[in-house]
């Protein structure tokens, strides 16, 4: 990817992308929800599981790790995207498997661009605020706007882009890697 913004399609095409490339790239989606009827050791243990899940990915050969909270609802709690991503990228670390394998996060969190800058500062390679997506074409409907919606994604990553290289120039980080 040329820009660490993810549209729906970018991920459905990293989650199809070992077909598409003779198995080169290989992933595999980890849930980042736990169960609402749990309390805090709940929360807890699903880190601890969620971590050793990323582990055996990664020890599978998979090489492309997403961290996802689609599975969120009534009986599931996502966890805040920030502590399951830093979570898991330090658990990596420790066990010696960090770079071995990206990190992409599928979060409805994401949203502004201090949240972008957080997760990439916790791990993420890539993020997929698929809640703003969803969120801006609510809106480009509701308001009959004259933009199309792939214009209204490319505007919104733009956006984001741009906050996100205004953050790394103010910090001294020239490239997003």
């Amino acid at each position: 990817v040329d820009q660490p913004i993810l549209t729906n399609d970018d991920v459905a095409r990293i989650r199809s992308i070992e077909t598409a490339l003779d198995g080169a790239f290989r992933t595999q989606t980890i849930d980042m929800t736990w169960d609402a009827t749990t309390d805090a050791e709940g929360l807890e243990q699903a880190i601890k599981e969620m971590c050793w899940t990323a582990t055996e990915a990664v020890l599978a050969d998979k090489n492309i790790l997403i961290l996802s909270d689609r599975a969120q609802g009534p009986d599931r709690i996502p966890m805040p995207a920030l502590l399951a991503t830093a979570a898991v990228h330090h658990h990596l670390v420790r066990q010696g498997l960090r770079m071995q394998t990206g990190l992409v996060v599928e979060t409805g969190e994401a949203r502004e661009v201090h949240h972008f800058c957080a997760l990439a500062g916790y791990g993420a390679e890539a993020i997929n605020p698929y809640v703003a997506f969803e969120t801006l074409e609510d809106i480009r409907v509701r308001k009959a706007l004259p933009l199309d919606p792939k214009a209204v994604k490319k505007n919104y990553i733009k956006a984001i882009g741009k906050g996100l290289m205004k953050v790394m120039s103010k910090m001294g980080i020239s490239t997003y890697q």
